[in-house]
Order: structure tokens, then C-alpha cells, then sequence
């Protein structure tokens, strides 16, 4: 079972990592299970602008006395930073809130700086509102113009600023724009997988193009309500084969989910607030085939289920992979 995954840059990521985005929850826990969390030997921790807890972040990462150059991190650029001219200013702001100087005194760490596929709001709009009430205002001729974006990211690269730049939610058709005019290759794409969201052919699109898939929501979850469809539907943990599995081998139904995961090829950054399961979260092992096969076939049975899906909430399909969403300059209900 892989401990650690080879980027497309020579670099190594760990297989497990530790998620941080709280959906509907506050960020008062971020500090002290980040900090529990390297105490038991993580040693990634993927954290974005918008989850607003980059500093908790740092603050961990400070009060643990790990060396940095131990640790990986991977921040994401908000949004609402998503005009090319914006990019480096944002990840500034994001090394200084994660209490990190790139370069300083010959110091370097392992990191990695990602952009959303998801739609960028208009300079009146802080934020995409999340919100069942007010609908979203977005900057659509911005959203599509996210090759741009590209290019201002892999300036980062070539100033040392990051070691590597990704992608995070895109599918297979937002993926190939990018690659047309990259100078740089995407070192991952971080999007939902599960048991539920295999995502079959994105993973063998990824394998074949030297990008490595990173699985948020490995567990499956409820994000945010606004964005989350099938929030109502119980998650793979719940399935009742993965139970049997579980009750035969000893595991726990998250173990076998990250185990699957990894063992296809996908690194994992779960998330929790209880130490046990981050214990847990870091005892995975390999699946006898017949058990692989029976997890890998659940979203057959089952699904495909996508917990995160901001589709009704903004209006057009980040997820089609006919069209190159947003197409039209208007949300159907404008």
C-alpha cells in the first residue's frame, strides 16, 4: 500500500492527508486537530483561503516543532481572486496567514497551490453567496477564463514561490482546455471521490496525463446544504456491504473507503475533529481483490451520488462535459 504518491515535478505527496474545510461547522477545532493531527504523524495538511482558517493552520504548524520542510501544505486560491493580476497577491496573503516565508534564509517546504473550477464572483460580490435565499452574482466571462488563471499560477512555479500548482474540481473537458496551452502541468486535481463518485474515467483520464487525483470527501459527506443535492442520502460508510467487509476484517467502513482509495491510485485528505479517527484515518491497508472489486462496484449499484454540487445553486453544470459551462452570460432565473 502506497504511503506516498510521485508528482509530475519529482516531488512526493503523502497518500493520507488531513482536510480542513468545516462546511456548515466554525474553524474554533482547526488549530488543535491540525496540531493532534502532526503529533500523530501527518504530515499533509490541505487548507484554501476561502475555508478561512489558514492562520489555525499555521499556528499548528508553528506549536508542533516539526520542520517545515516535513510537512506538506496545499492552499487553494479563493474565487474572489481569480483576475490573472490577482494570483500572486493572493497567495501572499495566503504564506502570510499560514505563518510561511517561501525562500527566506534558503528555507524551503513542500507545497502545493491550487486553482477552483467552480464560478467566480463579480468584483461587487465578495463572495459566491451561499445562501438558499439570495442567489449568486457571478463574473461570467472570468469563470471561463480560467486558462488564464493557469498562466498566472505557473508564474509562481517559475519565481519559487510554490512547488507545484493544481487543479481542484475540474472534470476531463476543463482539464484538456487547460492542458492545450499549459507551459506547466497540473501536479493534481482534487476533487470528490468516493465509493459513491469512483469518478472511473476522470482517474484513467488523470493516470494517462501525469496528474495525480487527490479524493476530498473520501468518506463521502455533507458539505455546505446550499451545494449538496443528496445531502439526505447516506454516504458509502453506511452501505451495507462495506459493513459486512468491515465486521469480517476488523476494519472500520472509513478504513476500507481510504484503503479502496489509495490503492487505486488516489491520494485521500479527510477530514475530523476526533482524534480516534485520526488515528484511524492513517491505518489503511491493502484490499484482497475481492473486497477491491466489491467496493470499486458500489456506485454501479448504488450511485453515481455527488455531495458537492453547486449546479442548481449557480445555475449551469461546472460539471458538464459536453459544454464548457458557464455558456450563456445569465443565470436561468435572471
Amino acid at each position: 500500500m502506497n504511503t506516498s504518491f510521485m508528482l509530475n515535478n519529482g516531488r512526493s505527496i503523502p497518500a493520507v492527508g488531513l482536510g480542513t474545510f468545516q462546511g456548515e461547522g466554525d474553524n474554533s477545532e482547526v488549530k488543535e486537530i491540525v496540531l493532534a493531527a502532526l503529533q500523530k504523524g501527518y504530515r499533509h495538511i490541505d487548507t484554501a483561503s476561502a475555508y478561512g482558517n489558514e492562520r489555525d493552520v499555521g499556528l499548528a504548524i508553528r506549536e508542533s516543532g516539526i520542520p517545515r520542510e516535513e510537512i506538506f501544505i496545499t492552499t487553494k486560491l479563493a474565487q474572489t481572486w481569480h483576475k490573472p493580476s490577482d494570483v500572486a497577491g493572493a497567495l501572499d496573503q495566503s504564506l502570510d496567514n499560514l505563518l510561511l516565508e517561501y525562500g527566506t534564509k534558503g528555507r524551503t517546504f513542500e507545497s502545493i497551490y491550487i486553482s477552483y473550477t467552480f464560478p467566480t464572483p463579480t468584483p461587487q460580490a465578495p463572495t459566491i453567496v451561499l445562501s438558499a435565499i439570495l442567489a449568486p452574482v457571478i463574473d461570467y466571462e472570468l469563470s471561463r477564463a480560467y486558462p488564464e488563471v493557469w498562466k498566472a499560477m505557473e508564474a509562481l512555479v517559475d519565481n519559487g514561490k510554490t512547488k507545484a500548482i493544481g487543479l481542484s474540481n475540474f472534470n476531463i473537458l476543463k482539464t484538456k482546455r487547460i492542458l492545450k496551452s499549459a507551459r506547466i502541468k497540473p501536479a493534481v486535481n482534487q476533487v470528490e471521490l468516493h465509493p459513491y463518485l469512483p469518478q472511473y474515467e476522470l482517474l484513467e483520464f488523470c493516470n494517462q496525463n501525469g496528474i495525480l487525483l487527490v479524493a476530498h470527501q473520501p468518506l463521502g459527506g455533507r458539505p455546505l446544504g446550499i451545494v449538496s443535492p443528496n445531502a439526505s442520502r447516506p454516504g458509502p460508510l453506511h452501505n451495507s456491504q462495506i459493513l459486512k467487509i468491515a465486521s469480517v476484517s476488523g476494519r472500520t467502513p472509513g478504513q476500507l473507503a481510504l484503503s479502496w482509495a489509495i490503492q487505486r491510485g488516489t491520494a485521500v485528505i479527510p477530514k475530523t475533529s476526533n482524534e480516534l479517527r485520526l488515528a484511524e484515518n492513517l491505518e489503511v491497508t491493502a484490499l484482497n481483490e475481492k473486497d477491491f472489486e466489491i467496493i470499486n462496484g458500489l456506485a454501479r449499484e448504488a450511485g453515481p451520488i455527488r455531495y458537492l454540487d453547486p449546479c442548481g445553486h449557480v445555475g449551469f453544470d461546472v460539471f458538464d462535459e459536453v459544454r464548457d459551462e458557464p455558456v450563456a452570460d445569465s443565470a436561468p432565473w435572471d
